[in-house]
């Protein structure tokens, strides 16, 4: 099943900035999260919107989830020696205008990635961290200097997947949630706990009486400003990274952008809190 940005459960403002960054003919878009968060559908629905009959877009995936018509998509096999490293060399070789990449998960592969960006190259690709910040931590400790991060990286994604409530049995959650509400209202800094509304599915054959139906996500995107540049080029920590993108930059963490969901009768708090330790 292959989604649309609009599908994802990207904010009106978000879809704003993915298309921001898609419109970029070089350089590296890193969506983060773990195993299970929905990273690579993400990169298809990224993939989906650029393609063009006037790009020339190759992937190499392990496994390949979805097959797209008009890309050249390769199957990573490690048993005849075909890996991400020695896969990403062949394909710059296609003169390719973007390439995507499974997962980034070695200082070869992401030295070959950086590369194919430095050189004129769109690159797609994936990381395994908690946030977006992170994303620089994790490309650091792998070997990978900041000074060709900050060159190349537009932009690290962080998402994770919750729960929709029920549209056939939703219902507003009458039990006492001012704590959680208080919550809110100090993670969004606006608003006032009385005036916040929570839901929950109440259970009914839709959703087998679970209360949910189906999963959507929540993001954190990070983009690389003059500014963060020059805290990565200086060797920053990912939190003051992430303080600067917040206060400065207007970026939504996580539990905010789930809590816009939560208030807007999407998911439930447990969800958000759930996967938002």
């Amino acid at each position: 099943m292959r989604w649309d940005l609009a599908n994802l459960g990207l904010l009106k403002d978000d879809v704003s900035k993915f298309d921001a960054l898609l419109r970029n003919t070089s350089g590296i878009l890193l969506v983060t999260g773990p195993t299970g968060s929905g990273k690579t559908t993400t990169l298809y629905s990224c993939i989906d919107k650029i393609n063009t009959k006037d790009r020339k877009i190759l992937s190499i995936e392990d496994p390949i989830e979805y097959e797209i018509g008009g890309i050249t998509q390769i199957q990573v096999n490690p048993d005849v020696g075909l890996t991400f490293a020695r896969g990403l060399r062949s394909m710059l070789r296609q003169d390719p205008d973007v390439m995507m990449v499974g997962e980034i998960r070695d200082k070869e592969t992401a030295e070959i990635a950086i590369r194919v960006a430095l050189t004129g190259h769109l690159v797609l690709s994936t990381l395994h961290t908690n946030d977006a910040a992170s994303g620089v931590t994790r490309l650091v400790d792998i070997g990978i200097p900041p000074y060709l991060l900050e060159s190349t990286v537009k932009a690290f994604i962080a998402q994770r997947l919750v729960r929709v409530i029920c549209d056939g049995c939703r219902e507003e959650d009458r039990d006492d949630q001012l704590s959680v509400k208080e919550k809110i209202v100090r993670s969004m800094g606006s608003g006032s706990a009385g005036a916040i509304k929570i839901y929950k599915g109440r259970g009914c054959e839709k959703c087998s009486f679970t209360g949910f139906h189906g999963r959507t996500a929540i993001f954190e995107i990070l983009v690389l400003t003059d500014e963060i540049r020059r805290m990565i080029s200086l060797g920053s920590p990912a939190s003051e990274i992430n303080k600067v993108a917040v206060e400065r930059n207007g970026m939504r963490t996580l539990i905010q952008d789930g809590w816009i969901k939560v208030t807007g009768g999407i998911t439930t708090p447990d969800e958000i809190l759930n996967v938002c330790q």
